[in-house]
């Protein structure tokens, strides 16, 4: 296949980032595949999966209050009973749609941080997702915390890869940025056929570099599409399925972009960051059984990924952490659900973790106009994980240094 034909082919198809990978700019499973000959990861190296829950996750419906006073007047129909909840101890529980969650509490191996939030907090999607993945409250920046990170790390892309159409602005540093790797289905030109694509993906011999690449693209397409089918068909869901929320970002094959980087992780690959999403959070109406749906996806893919990832020495030095760029007002809108609030939680889980409840409960009955007072700093968490699982010094990346001791 000439090399004029394919591109013509990759600009006009249609097909999920085609162009962009024949003009070299994106990067393909196989580019990621190909680091794990590299010799620059230490043989005790952490590596850090960010799962970011788009549209304000509703920490009061995830980790549940259920014997605070003024939580069942607050959330009316909203409210779990103490019969409902899954219990961590006498005062709180987590969302039944979280049982997975609770046996990895039980076994020592998931934290729930509670009340993480930062000063003056912001209602809008945009700007507070901005504050968290810039983790700069004050004024965001125009680089991410991990960008910033990469920087000082060695700048090659493939350390910090994202399995996203388009690089998140946590990955994108100053003088490097990450890896975004797409891998959505394929939705192929009519009269295009599978056979037809796999023809576009076998190289040949002599073909220059550029070529080559695009033609591994297409083969990477090809191989990716039938493995998140694969998996969509195992749960039921459908890809672009969301639960009701409204679009503020995020995916929802979150087992499939788990999936990716399970076999990453496992061939060794030199990358130590992961960055993959949720989206459907933004539930202002008929929250409860949207929220149970989504917070079960949750739980199903993260637990089944923790499980993997704890038979094999690479897997039991990975860290997941979890976070959402608000939660929501303590009580319930009209319409039976909630809209954007401040604190919520973090959670991290993993085998390098030291499981149990971190932070202040915030309360229900000292709001700030409504909202939950945030009794915990995202930046403290951050700093964590760059201490404790990549080797970094906070102050340097954050401007921030204060860590939670003993979280890892």
């Amino acid at each position: 296949m000439n090399t004029v034909t394919r591109r013509k082919f990759l600009i006009t198809s249609g097909v999920v980032g085609g162009a962009a990978l024949a003009a070299g700019s994106a990067w393909t499973l196989r580019d990621v595949f190909d680091t794990a000959t590299w010799d620059d990861r230490p043989g005790d190296a952490k590596t850090l999966v960010l799962v970011t829950l788009y549209g304000g996750n509703d920490g009061l419906a995830n980790v549940i209050p259920f014997a605070e006073k003024g939580y069942r007047e607050a959330r009316n129909e909203l409210a779990y009973s103490a019969e409902e909840v899954i219990k961590l101890n006498d005062t709180v529980g987590l969302n039944p749609g979280l049982a997975g969650f609770k046996r990895m509490f039980d076994a020592k191996k998931l934290a729930v941080i509670r009340g993480v939030g930062y000063p003056k907090p912001d209602h809008s999607h945009f700007r507070s997702m901005d504050i968290w993945q810039t983790a700069q409250p004050d004024r965001p920046g125009n680089t991410g915390w991990l960008g910033r990170w990469l920087d000082t790390f060695g700048g090659d892309p493939r350390h910090a890869v994202s399995f996203e159409p388009v690089l998140p602005p946590l990955l994108a540093g100053a003088t490097s940025a990450g890896a975004a790797v797409p891998v959505t289905g394929l939705a192929l030109p009519n009269g295009v056929q599978t056979a037809t694509l796999e023809k576009f993906g076998a190289t040949s011999a002599g073909e220059p570099a550029l070529q080559a690449r695009a033609a591994r693209a297409f083969a990477d397409l090809i191989s990716v599409d039938t493995l998140i089918h694969s998996v969509d068909s195992d749960t039921g869901d459908e890809p672009d399925e969301q639960a009701g929320g409204t679009g503020t970002g995020g995916r929802s094959d979150l087992k499939a972009q788990l999936d990716l980087v399970a076999r990453c992780v496992e061939a060794n690959v030199a990358t130590r960051v992961f960055s993959v999403s949720l989206g459907g959070f933004d539930l202002h109406a008929e929250e409860r059984d949207s929220q149970e749906s989504l917070l079960k996806r949750l739980d199903e893919a993260l637990t089944g990924f923790a499980e993997r990832m704890a038979k094999t020495e690479a897997g039991r030095r990975v860290v997941v952490a979890v976070y959402s760029e608000f939660g929501r007002r303590v009580a319930a809108n009209g319409s039976d659900g909630t809209d954007h609030g401040t604190a919520s939680n973090m959670f991290l889980l993993g085998s390098p973790v030291r499981g149990g409840l971190y932070g202040e409960q915030p309360s229900l009955s000292d709001l700030d106009n409504g909202d939950l007072k945030f009794t915990t700093d995202f930046r403290s968490v951050y700093a964590t994980l760059l201490r404790d699982v990549l080797d970094a010094d906070p102050q340097q990346v954050l401007g921030y240094d204060r860590t939670f001791p003993g979280l890892l």
